[in-house]
């Protein structure tokens, strides 16, 4: 079976992620990631504690009561998994695979599932009522996005898919993109800097607020299907660089 890199199967494209349900470290990222996918607040779920009156305008939201008593009941096993994850003594996946495993009867499961949900609602009442957040989640989903247009762009033979059969043959193919990847945002990083010292040198104002939006995972300016010359001619000396390309005059004068 062939496999695309950075891409989804069809089934998995129209609708959005599911949201987390354990509590961990990346839960609220996870979270901020699932909520870019949900159109409004209908598609979410929110739980309260028990006694706890929901706002008029959010109790069509409301999917349930938390479960305390689970909480309760398991919290020393809760506090012993986190800190065997923190202390590395176990890794997450280990725990992950653990829990699939349990009937969602089980006690741990069913206090960890409720954490999760407390996670979750306090998370999706801050996204919403929050407009910095938001723009930091998506600040850095963009980023993953962009590198996934990256990987596509480069990995053009046999129509982006890994057609070797054998897992090492998959793993060396992964391997030598991901070296690829790495070596044009290397040099892009390099010269994005050149770019900057030389503009600030030049009197121009670029703060370091702006700069951070500026991303290396770009080839535009790279002929990634031209003919490839591995000859050593036309290179700078070793430890230089090429020299920086001036913008036309009415480009430099429109700016």
């Amino acid at each position: 079976m062939a496999m695309r890199p950075g891409s989804t199967s069809p089934s998995t494209m129209s609708t959005p992620p599911a949201p987390p349900t354990t509590s961990s470290p990346c839960s609220r990222y996870w979270a901020g990631a699932w909520c870019r996918g949900c159109a409004t607040l209908k598609d979410w779920s929110l739980y309260t504690l028990a006694g706890m009156e929901a706002e008029p305008l959010l109790r069509q939201h409301i999917g349930g009561r938390i479960d305390e008593q689970a909480i309760r009941e398991a919290w020393d096993e809760v506090l012993r998994i986190g800190l065997s994850i923190d202390g590395r003594e176990v890794a997450p996946s280990v725990v992950l695979k653990k829990l699939a495993a349990m009937p969602k009867t089980n006690l741990l499961a069913r206090a960890l599932r409720e954490i999760g949900r407390i996670e979750r609602t306090l998370f999706m009442i801050e996204w919403y009522s929050s407009p910095a957040l938001r723009s930091r989640c998506r600040a850095g989903l963009n980023k993953g996005e962009a590198g996934h247009k990256l990987t596509r762009a480069v990995f053009f033979h046999e129509r982006g898919e890994i057609r070797d059969a054998a897992f090492e043959s998959q793993a060396f193919r992964a391997s030598a993109l991901n070296l690829l990847i790495s070596a044009i945002i290397l040099w892009n990083t390099a010269y994005l800097s050149r770019v900057v010292d030389q503009l600030r040198h030049e009197g121009h104002d670029l703060p370091d607020e702006i700069l951070r939006h500026v991303s290396p995972q770009i080839w535009e300016h790279i002929n990634l299907i031209g003919t490839y010359d591995w000859s050593h001619k036309d290179l700078p000396p070793l430890g230089s660089f090429r020299p920086l390309h001036r913008a036309p005059s009415d480009i430099q004068a429109a700016a």
